[in-house]
């Protein structure tokens, strides 16, 4: 249990690094480092979500999982396949910000899926306690941390110290966010977007030509982890969705280590031959009405400024952007002062450019190919 003294410390620090501008993988090293001081693990999996959506969109591993892959899809697939409460939906819809495994079982460990058929016989932890980062009411991340079958399970005190870093963590997952955008993305993308099936077995069934390319770009973070968790997390949501227990398609919006935003779909194809469970997975480039939101939302803004940032990108003037919105051209410039500075750009023009991420407005004189989508 962290003490009083050694628990501000720590929160302090996270504070620090959580408004330093940096990026993703150096703000959670850096987080980590100061929280295994108050919370000690003995590894832990990260996960960032498209905060619409809630899916799995890259996953980092710490410690002792660190390289360890090979289950991953089969972890997708669990996690977002079936109802648990300690899954980061089910925790999400409920409200929770952290919880113990061992803690919310009552020590009875095999009543977790998760835990029972792959945490504990694979990689042999005794305990997970998992948390969720929020900011400004959207999901950014999700961590689980886990302790040897040795270690003692993680109390009430500790689920307790996580739940209240939530805010924090969030401000810098969605931070860190931000400073990945500030790269120049390249040019160059695979033609055509992959189309995977996925047999009922889990099994890839059919590929077409440039799926293994779009999974490497899927292959997101500082760590280096596999693509098989984002695609089983979404095989898990679109069988949940045949059954009547996801709202809609599972899709998921993100960004690669080299720059390009993509968008992935699921959808579960009807019964053939006898044959239920197969699914149809769909990754291409993204559009920039389906990014767009995602990266506002990364700003930190307002409603109203949420407003007024869309207003500009339609390319409306002061002027007109007051009276869309009934407000003083004074009470407009107050709000694109403070969009300036949440978006880091000193103009209009410099917004317009930060929000569509330099990946599009570079290319608008380049061609367009047949599938109405930039050629190069």
């Amino acid at each position: 249990m962290p003490s009083g003294l050694l628990a501000e410390r720590v929160r302090r620090d996270i504070e620090v690094v959580a408004h330093g501008g940096l990026d993703l993988d150096t703000f959670l090293n850096e987080a980590l480092l100061s929280l295994r001081r108050a919370v000690p693990f003995e590894a832990v999996c990260f996960g960032t979500v498209d905060p619409t959506t809630r899916l799995l969109t890259s996953t980092r591993k710490y410690g002792s999982l660190r390289g360890q892959d090979d289950r991953d899809h089969d972890w997708g697939l669990i996690e977002y396949g079936g109802r648990e409460t300690t899954t980061f939906t089910e925790m999400a819809d409920a409200g929770l910000r952290a919880a113990g495994v061992h803690q919310t079982t009552s020590g009875r460990l095999e009543e977790s899926t998760r835990l029972r058929e792959l945490i504990q016989p694979t990689y042999g932890y005794g305990d997970e306690l998992r948390a969720l980062c929020y900011d400004r009411d959207h999901l950014w991340g999700e961590a689980a941390y886990f302790r040897s079958s040795d270690d003692r399970p993680f109390n009430a005190e500790e689920v307790a110290f996580l739940a209240s870093l939530t805010t924090v963590m969030g401000v810098g997952v969605r931070a860190g966010l931000l400073a990945s955008l500030a790269s120049t993305a390249p040019l160059d993308s695979p033609q055509g977007p992959a189309v995977m099936i996925i047999g009922a077995d889990d099994t890839i069934v059919q590929v077409n030509s440039g799926a293994g390319r779009w999974l490497d770009e899927v292959a997101v973070g500082g760590t280096g982890t596999s693509s098989a968790g984002v695609i089983g997390s979404l095989v898990g949501a679109a069988r949940r969705y045949a059954r009547g227990e996801w709202p809609s398609p599972p899709r998921a919006r993100l960004r690669t280590g080299s720059g390009l935003w993509l968008v992935l779909h699921a959808t579960p194809l009807s019964a053939r031959n006898g044959i239920q469970g197969e699914v149809v997975v769909t990754i291409e480039e993204a559009r920039p009405p389906e990014v767009v939101p995602l990266v506002v939302a990364a700003f930190g803004l307002t409603a109203r400024e949420r407003d007024v940032v869309a207003l500009v990108l339609q390319g409306l003037d002061t002027k007109e952007i007051s009276g869309q919105l009934f407000l003083s051209a004074w009470t407009v410039q107050d709000h694109l002062k403070s969009i300036f500075e949440k978006a880091s750009v000193r103009s209009r023009r410099e917004l317009i450019a930060r929000v569509y991420f330099d990946q599009y407005v570079p290319r608008l004189s380049t061609g367009v190919g047949p599938g109405g989508w930039f050629t190069s």
